[in-house]
């Protein structure tokens, strides 16, 4: 169907849903070598056999496709299957699949999507995916630990995206023990981690939300009414998603899509008007029920169309008189008062405006919504920053000082006037502390605006030239780190910077180069730094990023961390069962799970691998900081 499609194009090739409904409409209705695509149905009629034999015919006689189209007639899998011939499954149009014309002249894009529908298409009709399973139970200090091996011992459908058999010493084989042997421990590997919060929606999985939204809904009449149907239809959730991402309401950055402010804001505001109805699944859900109700004769048209007009009516008249500091919410009454007149500053639904004159800021500069402490910085100190997470009008983040100037307006400050004080006459760092020496001069390190700057590389008479932002890429440099680096040569490891080039992101230190220059650093597999070293000091690095797994055992059983290393081991293969397991009739359900075998099925020579990639450390035009490591 076109929402798995859409899932589909998106988590392999980042296509959006609607990039994919358009590519999918071309091969459609220009180059006619699919049927119609805005369909929601995965079955075929129960009478297309006959057409499904002379497509994959058709398809037998392509160089990409026709060996496993050929092996389909040969052993004659098209049979009356319930599975894919059903009736009752199809609505208005069936399932897509690709027509008896031949493909000509596809664009690059357009082959990859009509490649997911043939490959589908053909693996509908294979046989399930064979996996052995070996679960061994291993005795280490008293403590059972399970390691579990998968192997694919008949790829089936599998085989139609290029899966083989595994034999031999592949991943997912555990090495062979006798029940009760006793084997070494070679290496016990400590490894910290921290729950992490759930990952943004991607166009893949939000299409999937969207069309199980019926599962959020508790009562048991509406979420059986929504049941197939979820948010929107496959031909409006591209239209929908894309909507709210015109509308500011989203932001798309790579394959990640981004709440904003506005969003949240428009949240607040359902919720204070009173018609939070129209964000929750339920509404739909009730208007699908009462939409069954009128199909079956249940209910009478005319009272279904005068709830509505009424819902309509009262939701008009909330928003007609909506005004931003009436409308109902759980509001602030900051403790700083005005920097205008003294007074108390009251938070409503859109800004932090004082109760006695006319002073007010809005909540949401730049795209970015304001903390409390923030905003009692800010009223305080009449500046505050720099502060990340600003979003410019073409969706770019920034970061920026925000300050309240003497008429009282708040503006941001991007340190050009600082730039031209440099250039006119010194700059008094009497009242800061230094955070260290210069790494270029031994000269003190002061925090100057948006920067960390040698107190010798401003003025009118500059002598050095080290600069290094407070931010770079999205990663504040807090004072603490930039201390760090200019005593010890390294900061802390960093997590939050954000490549500009892929907006993916990455951990890394910065170290102070023998050139005095900053560069990355990254973690390699043994736990040991691996710097961002390149020519002069300064261009090419390499992004060696640190896997931290518990080693095991020399004979492949798995073990975790004891207090003691180089024990001896008892694995206790008494226990171990072996299973084959089938993969699930669906290709659409298993695909990407079979694809892979389990985390920690693998053997030990897997453990630890170390990924590079290339890296560039030369200093940008901003300052001495790196560059972005994915340039």
């Amino acid at each position: 169907d076109l929402t798995t499609l859409q899932r589909e194009a998106n988590g392999r090739f980042g296509f959006s849903a609607k990039t994919t409904l358009a590519l999918a409409q071309a091969l459609y209705e220009k180059h006619k070598v699919l049927t119609y695509p805005r369909t929601d149905s995965r079955a075929l009629p129960e009478d297309y056999l006959g057409t499904v034999r002379q497509t994959l015919g058709q398809l037998s006689e392509s160089g990409v496709h026709g060996e496993f189209a050929r092996t389909i007639l040969e052993k004659d899998w098209v049979k009356p299957n319930k599975r894919v011939f059903d009736n009752s499954k199809i609505s208005d149009h069936f399932a897509i699949i690709p027509t008896l014309q031949a493909p000509k002249n596809l664009s690059d894009a357009e082959q990859k999507v009509y490649d997911l529908v043939v490959r589908r298409f053909m693996a509908v009709f294979y046989p399930a995916a064979e996996y052995l399973v070996t679960t061994r139970i291993t005795t280490v200090a008293g403590h059972p630990f399970k390691t579990e091996g998968r192997v694919l011992v008949n790829p089936g459908w599998l085989a139609i995206y290029g899966r083989d058999a595994s034999g031999g010493d592949g991943p997912g084989n555990l090495v062979p023990v006798t029940p009760n042997e006793t084997v070494q421990t070679d290496e016990i590997a400590l490894q910290a981690n921290q729950t992490r919060p759930p990952a943004r929606y991607t166009e893949a999985t939000l299409l999937s939300a969207m069309e199980g939204a019926g599962k959020l809904v508790d009562d048991d009449e509406l979420r059986e009414a929504m049941a197939g149907k979820g948010l929107g239809t496959p031909a409006t959730r591209a239209a929908i998603i894309e909507g709210l991402i015109t509308e500011r309401y989203l932001l798309r950055e790579g394959r990640e899509l981004i709440p904003t402010a506005k969003a949240f804001q428009l949240l607040t505001l359902l919720r204070g008007l009173g018609v939070a109805a129209l964000s929750m699944p339920e509404l739909t859900g009730d208007w699908e029920y009462k939409l069954s109700q009128l199909e079956k004769g249940r209910m009478d048209r005319q009272v279904f169309m005068s709830d509505i007009a009424a819902m309509t009516r009262d939701i008009v008249e909330k928003a007609r008189n909506f005004e931003a500091d009436t409308v109902p919410g759980d509001y602030a009454v900051l403790q700083t008062p005005c920097p205008a007149c003294g007074g108390v500053i009251k938070e409503n639904y859109k800004r932090f405006a004082c109760s006695q004159c006319d002073f007010s800021i809005t909540k949401i500069p730049g795209g970015r919504q304001f903390e409390l402490p923030e905003v009692e910085t800010l009223l305080k100190d009449k500046v505050i920053g720099p502060l990340t997470g600003f979003r410019s009008k073409m969706g770019r983040p920034f970061s920026a000082i925000l300050k309240i100037t003497p008429e009282n307006k708040l503006e941001f400050d991007f340190g050009q006037n600082d730039a031209q004080d440099e250039q006119s006459e010194p700059v008094d760092f009497s009242g800061q502390e230094s955070l260290g020496p210069c790494p270029k001069c031994q000269s003190p390190v002061y925090i100057h605006g948006m920067h960390y700057v040698c107190s010798h590389s401003v003025g009118p008479n500059k002598t050095c030239d080290f600069r290094s932002g407070r931010e770079i890429l999205q990663q504040p440099i807090e004072p603490a780190q930039m201390q760090k680096l200019l005593a010890d040569g390294r900061t802390d490891l960093l997590t939050g910077f954000v490549s500009s080039r892929t907006r993916r992101k990455f951990k890394a230190f910065l170290v102070r180069e023998p050139s005095g220059k900053i560069g990355f650093e990254f973690d390699n597999a043994k736990g040991k730094a691996a710097k961002a070293d390149g020519k002069d000091g300064e261009e090419g690095a390499e992004d060696r990023k640190r896997t931290t797994r518990a080693t095991a055992a020399r004979s492949g059983t798995a073990t975790k961390a004891s207090t003691t290393a180089r024990k001896t081991s008892a694995a206790k293969a008494t226990t171990t069962r072996r299973t084959t397991k089938a993969a699930a009739d669906d290709p659409a359900a298993a695909e990407g799970e079979s694809a892979t075998p389990k985390a920690g099925a693998k053997a030990a020579s897997t453990a630890g691998r170390t990924r590079r990639t290339a890296a560039s450390a030369k200093a940008d035009n901003t300052g001495d900081h790196p560059a972005d490591p994915s340039e």
